[in-house]
């Protein structure tokens, strides 16, 4: 009886992960793995790992790399100083918080580039499991909800401008979605700063995912080239320079969209009681520590620009 429950939601859910918000989608995934168990594992994970590098593919559809560069040519410096930082620092935390490696570097990634897509780009080359995904993915993005509530009201309370505010919110928070939100309720210029900006820090997925190959090479093993992040990077090209309608481009794009939802909703089913357990409050616990680092920094700098 509970297997048959089991799979009518697992089906259900599904369906409607597609079209649910990325959170609610991994939500909905962990939530019937924590109670009912997972009915399909097998497919789940065979299959989340090519929905999740088509999801990645499509999103380059939606990336100009002129309008990126040109966009956020001013806070270039202020951007590969932060990307690597935080890296750096993560992986350091990493260790003195005994996270895996995987979650580290995860966690890393998509608090210094941005957010779940980063590490859905990751992810894959690296091998992480469903259980370190999952983690990473949960806590971004519960810090991309707070940082959507807080950041607005600390940009009020220090006078901050709209262009210092649109910047800060670039840098200091993960998600594209939640700096465009961040960006819009502080006011419109801080809108245009924020999302061009972030257009360039998004850009470090394509470096990151290269020097990852090297860096998690095993010995004596040959570098496993991420053939999708390839693609994704043909794909950004096309939409560049092949002159693809907008309406076919935002098309294809919104579809990824629907298909990372559903994506996460399937990395979700795949994590397990026993590694929550193990693994407790760590990954969130790396994730705030990035989070307050990077913030309270990148404020810093960006009161006195």
């Amino acid at each position: 009886m509970k297997d048959n429950i089991a799979k009518i939601l697992f089906v259900a859910l599904f369906s409607a992960s597609f079209f649910l918000p990325t959170v609610i989608s991994l939500l909905a995934g962990i939530l019937l793995a924590v109670t009912l168990g997972s009915p399909f594992k097998k497919f789940t994970k065979k299959i989340s790992k090519y929905l999740l590098q088509l999801s990645v593919i499509g999103l380059g559809f939606g990336m100009n790399l002129h309008s990126a560069i040109e966009a956020g040519k001013d806070g270039m410096l202020f951007t590969i100083v932060s990307v690597i930082g935080v890296m750096c620092l993560g992986v350091l935390l990493g260790k003195a918080f005994r996270l895996s490696r995987n979650n580290s570097y995860l966690i890393s990634s998509g608090t210094a580039i941005c957010g779940g897509s980063a590490i859905a780009a990751i992810a894959p080359i690296i091998d992480a499991g469903d259980d370190e995904t999952t983690l990473s993915m949960a806590t971004v993005f519960t810090l991309n909800a707070a940082a959507l509530l807080i950041f607005p009201a600390i940009g009020h309370l220090l006078g901050m401008s709209q262009e210092q505010f649109g910047t800060w919110a670039a840098i200091a928070i993960h998600d594209t979605s939640s700096v465009v939100g961040a960006g819009a309720a502080y006011g419109e210029e801080a809108l245009k700063v924020a999302t061009t900006v972030k257009l360039t820090r998004a850009l470090w997925i394509i470096p990151m995912a290269v020097a990852t190959t090297f860096i998690f090479r095993k010995k004596g093993k040959k570098i496993s080239i991420p053939w999708f992040i390839l693609i994704f990077i043909i794909a950004m090209l096309a939409n560049t320079y092949f002159g693809i309608p907008e309406a076919i481009s935002a098309g294809i794009v919104t579809c990824s969209k629907h298909a990372l939802g559903a994506t996460l909703f399937l990395i979700g089913c795949g994590i397990s009681v026993q590694s929550i357990r193990n693994t407790g409050i760590r990954p969130f616990a790396l994730g705030i520590s990035l989070w307050i680092i990077i913030s309270a920094a990148t404020l810093a700098v960006t009161m006195l620009i």
